[in-house]
């Protein structure tokens, strides 16, 4: 996502546009496999990611049904 982010947000007409979708994304990628990062490094454990790329991406991914 985070490559996708680069090369799409730097093609768009307003810099407030990439940084609307680069806010909301971080904010929706740290709630949840974010959050057990966080733990996971703290309690000094690996981490137990549950997100799926194929089903979680957050909805303000505006490409993600492009083909």
């Amino acid at each position: 996502m985070t490559r996708q982010m680069l090369w799409r947000n730097s093609a768009l007409p307003s810099p407030l546009e990439a940084h609307r979708i680069d806010s909301l994304a971080v904010h929706h990628l740290s709630r949840h496999d974010g959050r057990e990062g966080v733990r996971a490094f703290l309690e000094k454990r690996p981490a137990q990611f549950r997100s799926r790329v194929s089903q979680d991406m957050p909805p303000v991914y505006p490409w993600q049904n492009d083909q």
